[in-house]
């Protein structure tokens, strides 16, 4: 006898239902200035693409704003996140939720009533008062489905997050890194990428690109850049991703080349800042840009022969440290710093004029002086030694420009890593 109707129609509704257990599930976890860009960008495309839930949860490190609201209210109330990115809308389909004890037993249910391990989730990491509910969120949620993880918190935490993660990530999750900064150990060098994937045991994209976020967020055009290693597909799933009409997304296969151009440009951004804040004119800021460029390149290179002369004509090059050289935190910080005579330090400035938001450039600075001092190479690349030694009080601002008096082996600056 063939079956009734009713059972079939019952048939479908819970085909249907285990059809949304498989769909990915997007969830940035901070609610920055750059946090909410990529929920905008994310939301954008999750009401498109049918292997995602149309929701993406933005979850929020909670505040009480003036007004007596508490932040994550107000911005479902108005789909603005009123604080940290006023006057922009970021999509009904965005839900922000500090609730974190919430969403663990949600998920948890889920996965009990169809007996599925399907759900995924991505995470941006953003801010450096989320960190606190990065290690909650591995703990409660990684080991429950999470399968892609966008990582973009301050450099300087990564490791502590990565320790507090270890065992609470599955192998088969897919990462992706928007921190532009590394780390130093003692054996050398280490990417944050590096980092993810030796820590965690999982495999680690990057995106980096001249990505300045108020103007993503009124959709001018911009570019960025997917770095990756062997899969092209798992590249291909972070570029429609984040893809919009107005963000245009590409790979290609070189992690670390794209990695270093998104961490070095912050150094060169700082001795722009410098020049700038010393009115040196734009033929001085021009020649210190070309340099700090040359200088990106042998860097990468001496660290990692793989890196392609290509990849600095990418966004994450060439138009990350063009934009960064003119717009970005770092420039800005730089200039008062230097218009004050560098009697100002760094740490004062950034709390005063950022509102909160994190410098990348003289943290980075001070990461590739260690590595140049410990491997001799600090002769080779006198702009990025200014710029640590004018950042640390060592030399003033207007040491900038008296590189010129260094003559570096250029052999050694177009060298690869023979010299490491």
């Amino acid at each position: 006898m063939a079956p009734a109707f009713e059972d079939e129609t019952a048939s479908e509704t819970n085909f249907s239902d285990v059809e949304q257990l498989h769909k990915s599930k997007v969830t940035v976890v901070g609610s920055g200035n750059w946090g909410s860009v990529a929920a905008k960008l994310i939301a954008s495309n999750t009401l498109k693409l049918s292997s995602f839930h149309d929701e993406v949860r933005m979850w929020v490190y909670e505040e009480i704003l003036p007004s007596g609201e508490k932040l994550s209210e107000v911005i479902n109330q108005n789909n603005e996140n009123v604080k940290y990115l006023p006057g922009i809308k970021l999509g009904k389909n965005v839900v922000a939720d500090p609730d974190l004890e919430h969403a663990g037993n949600k998920i948890r249910r889920s996965s009990e009533n169809f007996d599925l391990d399907y759900e995924s989730f991505v995470y941006c990491v953003v801010d450096m008062r989320l960190l606190w509910l990065v290690v909650l969120i591995g703990e409660k949620l990684c080991s429950e489905g999470c399968n892609h993880v966008v990582f973009v918190t301050p450099h300087q935490f990564m490791e502590g997050i990565c320790k507090r993660l270890v065992g609470k990530i599955r192998g088969d999750v897919e990462a992706i890194s928007l921190i532009k900064g590394m780390e130093v150990k003692m054996e050398g060098p280490c990417m944050i990428s590096t980092l993810i994937t030796d820590s965690l045991g999982i495999n680690c994209c990057v995106l980096m690109g001249a990505n300045i976020a108020n103007e993503i967020a009124v959709e001018k055009f911009s570019e960025a850049t997917v770095g990756y290693r062997e899969n092209r597909d798992i590249a291909e799933r972070w570029v429609r991703l984040f893809s919009t009409p107005y963000f245009m997304v590409s790979a290609v296969q070189d992690v670390e080349g794209v990695e270093l151009c998104g961490t070095l440009k912050n150094v060169v951004a700082i001795a722009a800042g410098f020049v700038d804040g010393l009115e040196m004119g734009n033929n001085t800021k021009a020649a210190i840009m070309r340099i700090g460029l040359r200088e990106m390149k042998a860097f990468s290179k001496l660290l990692f022969s793989s890196v392609r002369d290509s990849t600095f004509f990418e966004s994450c090059g060439i138009a990350d440290l063009i934009t960064t050289c003119l717009g970005g935190r770092n420039r800005k910080v730089a200039e008062a710093f230097a218009r004050n005579g560098g009697k100002r330090s760094f740490d004062e400035l950034e709390a005063e004029m950022l509102q909160g938001q994190k410098l990348q450039g003289v943290s980075t600075a001070r990461e590739v002086y260690e590595v140049l001092s410990h491997r001799g190479w600090l002769e080779l690349f006198p702009l990025f030694t200014a710029v640590h030694e004018i950042s640390t009080g060592r030399l003033p601002p207007s040491a900038i420009v008296e590189y010129s008096e260094h003559t570096p082996r250029l052999n050694l600056l177009e060298g690869s890593a023979q010299y490491c």
